[in-house]
């Protein structure tokens, strides 16, 4: 798709937005610290939902909290949009730039800036990689809990933004709940800090309104987390099912025994063959479905545990059921399932990945539904979801090159995302709403609901330019919320370009 060639007065306009950026971020001795140029603008275009790009009117690479107060500031001042980025693994266009606004891309905040053991937590920035903060620690005997899968990749700045979690946030928890505090910068410049190094802050709770917001209320320049000691023992079992069912019974029948484990994830046939021709994690060829249990703590218990979910898989038709018996296994196990989106990409041209949330006990019924959606939309789809959580990422398996296809992946994946609401769950678990889901916001919630959020969004950002065309389908201004009702039909957001 070939992107409209702005006016001359638009032109003009940039010209001098990016000569006032240009005198507040000059040229260091890494270059340049603000980009106009087409073919420089390119890689920013879009984020981890490839279907829709745009590049952004002008980048800007700032170094400091400072720095970003300033960017921020003239902006306001300017009436120009501002959208933040991070790594740019967002699967659901969280950081999709807008062709008249400014992307302050936060990649040279890459420092871990303190390690306190005796506090257990880490001080970073924004700009530094989820698995880096575990390595960082990791020869200490500690760890950061949630891994999502792109954890090599994706940054703890957007982590925050997203409410992240992983194969490991059943027992652990999601971003929000190992976030200790954010500096963070406002529309107006401001620096604030909320929480710290203390276990939990009097009064409102900012911090967990600022996590999962998305980059809506101002851009975070300083995360700090909490870090957890190393268990003494993990092991982790594969167990094949014959059925999608049994092994969603198996999950129920887990959790209702009481046990909690580290991680518990389900592949379904698809996936788990993309994934062992990938990885070659030793996954069982036949299973129809499998589930991954990892258990942890003392030796003794971890033991035992394993032996009484043996017996609970057994008990609801498991067909095999294989214990790791070293760590190298452990984390083979685990290999195949982190690299399962990789995987199922060599067996498609393209896949859409989905992120709904439901009630574990709804899972039979909502995988059956998924198959009844696939023969009905012709497309495949590989289910890989976070089973302890009842956290869905089907993978719509479709050609972007044949016509039409994706116009049906996307309506097969709204298709799943209202069931997931039907059923008692909801639109996200991890992903984020972006502009992926903007537009289904209505099925979840209704007018009042969404105008109070924007109320919210109001108290931080009162002029309405940060990353806005996300996660809300309509924007209202801050004068018209204060009105007792807002009528449908005002949008403000124009149709975003999509591949």
């Amino acid at each position: 798709m070939k992107m409209p060639v702005p006016d001359a007065g638009v032109l003009a306009r940039r010209a001098e937005i990016a000569a006032e950026l240009q005198r507040i971020l000059p040229p260091d001795a890494m270059g340049r610290r603000v980009i106009v140029e087409t073919t420089e603008l390119a890689p920013y275009e879009s984020d981890g939902l490839t279907a829709y790009r745009q590049p952004p009117m002008i980048v800007v690479l700032p170094e400091t909290a400072a720095e970003v107060g300033c960017v921020l500031r003239f902006c306001r001042d300017a009436g120009v949009k501002v959208v933040p980025r991070g790594a740019g693994t967002s699967l659901s266009g969280g950081a999709l730039p807008l062709a008249d606004g400014v992307l302050v891309a936060m990649g040279r905040f890459n420092r871990i800036l303190d390690i306190d053991l005796h506090n257990r937590c880490v001080v970073a920035q924004p700009g530094v990689t989820n698995l880096a903060i575990t390595e960082s620690v990791r020869g200490r005997g500690f760890y950061y809990a949630p891994d999502p899968s792109s954890q090599i990749a994706c940054t703890i700045g957007g982590n925050v933004a997203e409410n992240s979690g992983g194969v490991h946030c059943l027992k652990y928890g999601l971003t929000t709940n190992n976030v200790l505090g954010v500096e963070m910068v406002l529309m107006s410049g401001e620096i604030v800090r909320l929480g710290g190094k203390h276990l939990d802050a009097g009064g409102l709770d900012l911090l967990g309104v600022v996590t999962g917001s998305e980059g809506l209320l101002g851009v975070i320049t300083e995360v700090t987390v909490r870090i957890l000691t190393k268990q003494a023992t993990a092991q982790a079992l594969l167990i094949g099912f014959p059925t999608l069912e049994s092994a969603g019974s198996c999950v129920a029948a887990i959790i209702g025994a009481g046990i909690i484990p580290g991680g518990m994830e389900m592949m379904d046939k698809p996936a788990t063959q993309a994934a062992e021709d990938f990885v070659h994690a030793g996954y069982p060829a036949d299973a129809a479905a499998l589930l991954i249990v990892e258990l942890d703590g003392p030796a003794p218990e971890v033991t035992a545990l394993v032996e009484r979910v043996g017996r609970l898989a057994t008990e609801v038709g498991a067909t095999s059921i294989r214990a790791s018996r070293d760590e190298a296994e452990r984390l083979r196990f685990w290999a195949g399932r982190k690299a399962a989106f990789p995987a199922v990409g060599r067996i498609s041209p393209d896949y859409y990945c989905m992120d709904g949330t439901i009630p574990r006990h709804r899972l039979p019924l909502v995988l059956g539904r998924i198959a009844e959606m696939s023969g009905r939309y012709g497309l495949r789809v590989a289910n890989v979801f976070h089973a302890g959580d009842g956290n869905l990422h089907p993978l719509i398996l479709y050609d972007a090159n044949a016509a039409g296809e994706l116009d049906k992946a996307e309506a097969f994946g709204s298709e799943i995302l209202k069931l997931c609401v039907e059923v008692g769950g909801v639109l996200t678990g991890e992903h984020g709403v972006g502009v992926e889901k903007r537009d289904l916001m209505g099925v979840m919630f209704n007018d009042e609901d969404l105008n109070q959020q924007q109320r919210l969004k109001c108290a931080f950002d009162p002029d309405g330019l940060l990353n806005p065309g996300k996660v809300y389908p309509i924007l209202h201004r801050c004068a018209e919320l204060g009105r007792v009702h807002v009528h449908r039909g005002q949008t403000r957001f124009p149709d975003l370009p999509r591949f």
